[in-house]
């Protein structure tokens, strides 16, 4: 007979079981093994209090300190309702000692509730048909899957159930970038001749020319830099657009040297430690405290200003890409703000310029700041949904076109 399956106790394992599956759901790595290990650590060390049956479960489903958070709020949630656990307890001891409540995460919040979402009741069967109901039956065949409609929804039009879809879909996105070819040589199998190594090879086979060696120019990839407004126009737009760079940044094999990320509103924020943290909402949260300006006002030209200044020979390098995601209303001089791009334009490889006001068919570069920024970018590029970011990728396969500056309708 399984531990803990006994007249006595049948809820225990049990109620372990949908523990272990709400944290697998959330992203932990946790199979049938550990969830029978953690049935038999509690049988071993007992149902005393529920600090001590917290740690137990810890030990034995958390493995990466990033997991900690999520492990807390799950355990929170799950284990709620006090007089369930009383009634568990009551069923290992006679006596009990105090319940003392674990503090309540501040990261991994949204996860935790989803993953719950999962383990409630499975839903009621339905209610008989009557003899006289006429059954009504649709075919949906040929309607557009709910995936498809997300990903072609604006960032601000979804609730926040379409939000969490949608960070789901976005931490699957990637963006794979082509090697840039060096003047830098080195060894292959086929091109050119290299006559050093040849003439090397040679003289250790007494000077006959057996074989021939070849090179080819060494491949080397570029940085990625994001600037991302975090302004109060922007604040919807740019969460979900940091959700995208935290999956560039953390896959692999994507062929990137390195990602920075930098948000700005009244000041600039260089947020590249905090995304490099492995669990999203984690990494989120962690950036937003570190980024005091969110959702406030905005000064694109001072702060492209102090990133030219204080980072550009630190992150830029030979072929950075740029990643510009803001709406382009700016309160500062348009003049100083033209001058910032030029120069970050300069510095990178190429600049591409996501905007969400580009979701208007009827957009037109009246802003001052618009107008000032276009002319020093090489793509523009619209970034309200999903399907908008899929797009980067293979923008960046292609090369950069100067966007057309579209005068103002008059009248």
């Amino acid at each position: 007979m399984a531990p803990f399956d006994t007249p006595e106790n049948p809820a225990l394992a049990r109620n372990i079981l949908y523990f272990a599956r709400a944290l697998r759901r959330a992203g932990l790595p946790i199979g049938p093994g550990r969830s029978l290990d953690a049935i038999h650590a509690v049988q071993a060390a007992g149902f005393t209090s529920r600090t001590d049956f917290y740690w137990t479960l810890h030990a034995c489903f958390v493995s990466r300190p990033e997991q900690r958070p999520v492990f807390a709020q799950i355990f929170r949630l799950f284990w709620r309702d006090p007089r369930l656990m009383e009634q568990m307890m009551s069923l290992m001891l006679p006596a009990i000692r105090g319940v003392q409540d674990e503090r309540a995460a501040h990261a991994a919040e949204m996860r935790a509730a989803q993953a719950l979402l999962g383990d409630e009741l499975p839903p009621p069967p339905p209610p008989a048909e009557s003899p006289d109901e006429t059954r009504v039956e649709i075919d949906a065949s040929q309607t557009a899957s709910v995936t498809e409609r997300l990903r072609h929804l604006d960032f601000e039009q979804m609730s926040l159930d379409e939000q969490a879809q949608a960070k789901r879909l976005l931490a699957h996105l990637r963006l794979p970038i082509p090697p840039i070819a060096s003047r830098r040589l080195q060894s292959a199998a086929l091109g050119p001749i290299d006559p050093r190594r040849t003439l090397r090879r040679a003289l250790r086979q007494g000077g006959e020319i057996l074989t021939l060696a070849h090179r080819a120019p060494r491949p080397r990839w570029p940085n990625l830099i994001v600037l991302c407004d975090i302004s109060g126009s922007m604040s919807q737009y740019s969460r979900m657009v940091l959700h995208f760079v935290h999956a560039v940044m953390n896959a692999k094999g994507q062929g990137w040297a390195h990602v920075h990320a930098f948000t700005f509103g009244t000041r600039l924020t260089n947020i590249t430690r905090h995304l490099a943290a492995r669990d999203p909402d984690q990494a989120l949260a962690a950036a937003g405290q570190q980024a005091q300006d969110w959702s406030g006002g905005t000064r694109i030209g001072q702060c492209i200003t102090d990133f030219n200044r204080d980072w550009s020979r630190r992150v830029m390098g030979q072929g950075a890409i740029v990643l510009l995601i803001t709406d382009g209303l700016d309160r500062d001089d348009p003049t100083a703000l033209s001058r910032a791009m030029e120069r970050l334009h300069l510095s990178a490889r190429r600049v591409i310029w996501l905007n969400p006001l580009l979701r208007f068919d009827q957009f037109q570069p009246l802003a001052r700041g618009v107008r000032a920024m276009l002319p020093h970018v090489d793509d523009f590029h619209a970034a309200h949904n999903i399907a908008a970011l899929e797009d980067i990728a293979h923008l960046l396969s292609q090369p950069g076109k100067k966007p057309p500056i579209r005068e103002p309708a008059k009248g």
